[in-house]
């Protein structure tokens, strides 16, 4: 057992034994137990808390005292109530209830399945910058701000994956940068350019610590960056700028604009870390220019008028 195990313990009672029900709170427990042996990450585990805390709270006030008790009608009654938030949150909310009681019903606490309709998430435009809003940014940055913002941009890495990229992580030569444990515990390969290793290499020739196991991005005084601390600093660039940053931002940025240049779907969605296309068809948005382009050229009818013309 490591170490961390017995504060784990106390921080599970303290978050997870306020339910009344004891078969309710067993079921619950167990359910957490399971993520944890599962390996699940903080992220995933708050996730969780966070999207199931207030369901089962308003099981208990429908009078629900037992996992058995529940149905599909419930589901839909209570996620009745976060109609009006997004499309994304709503359906957070019904992944992580469908993942709870399909756990509760393979583990026999639920006697038959409880399946209900998942809310869509409607498609629409995800803000990205353009390359010239990226070109207006960088100019209004110092060296090691470039660097980080060339890397976002040019590999569409997750702001905890920056965070955690040391040195040795980043092959200068050719590109190659190591994501260790990114989404879901998952090592991967993602690449940068030539012009973004030379930005690259000329701040890490200023960074405080020179080490290889050291943070690629440190602080003045050489520590890694935390998330929140990025987070702060893409906060006053865009005050400064007037143009919207945001590691998010730029991930989208990264897919849409490496489409354009002519990479394949499945090379982005290696890069990207998606464990589906459809993950990373979200990720692109598509500009009216470039559906325009893309009609012009495969227009069924000027194509018929082109081969017409071609056989008289």
């Amino acid at each position: 057992m490591s170490q961390d195990s017995p504060k784990r313990a106390v921080a599970s009672k303290t978050q997870f034994f306020k339910i009344a029900s004891a078969a309710l709170r067993d079921a619950w427990t167990d359910f957490v137990l399971s993520r944890q042996a599962m390996q699940c990450t903080k992220h995933t585990m708050a996730f969780y808390q966070k999207m199931l805390s207030g369901f089962l709270d308003w099981l208990e006030e429908q009078g629900i005292t037992e996992p058995q008790q529940v149905t599909a009608r419930h589901v839909r009654q209570y996620l009745a109530q976060f109609a009006d938030k997004s499309d994304w949150y709503l359906n957070g909310k019904a992944r992580a209830v469908r993942t709870l009681l399909r756990f509760w019903h393979r583990e026999g606490y639920l006697p038959q399945p409880v399946t209900f309709e998942m809310p869509k998430i409607r498609q629409k435009r995800l803000p990205f910058l353009t390359a010239e809003q990226i070109q207006t940014v960088l100019a209004a940055c110092g060296l090691r701000e470039k660097a980080l913002i060339m890397l976002f941009a040019d590999s569409g890495l997750r702001i905890s994956e920056v965070c955690n990229l040391n040195r040795c992580d980043v092959d200068i030569t050719t590109g190659a940068v190591v994501v260790r444990q990114g989404k879901g515990r998952k090592d991967r390969l993602s690449a940068i350019g030539a012009t973004t290793r030379r930005t690259l290499l000329a701040y890490m020739r200023t960074a405080p610590d020179q080490e290889d196991s050291a943070p690629l991005f440190q602080t003045r005084d050489g520590r890694r960056f935390s998330v929140s601390g990025l987070q702060s600093f893409f906060c006053r660039l865009s005050r400064k700028t007037g143009v919207k940053v945001s590691a998010h931002r730029l991930r989208r940025s990264f897919a849409t604009l490496a489409l354009q240049n002519g990479i394949d779907l499945v090379s982005l969605q290696l890069l990207l870390g998606h464990n589906s296309l459809e993950t990373t068809r979200r990720y692109i948005q598509w500009l009216d220019s470039d559906l325009l382009e893309a009609h012009r050229a495969s227009s069924p009818i000027d194509n018929l008028v082109k081969q017409s013309g071609r056989k008289k």
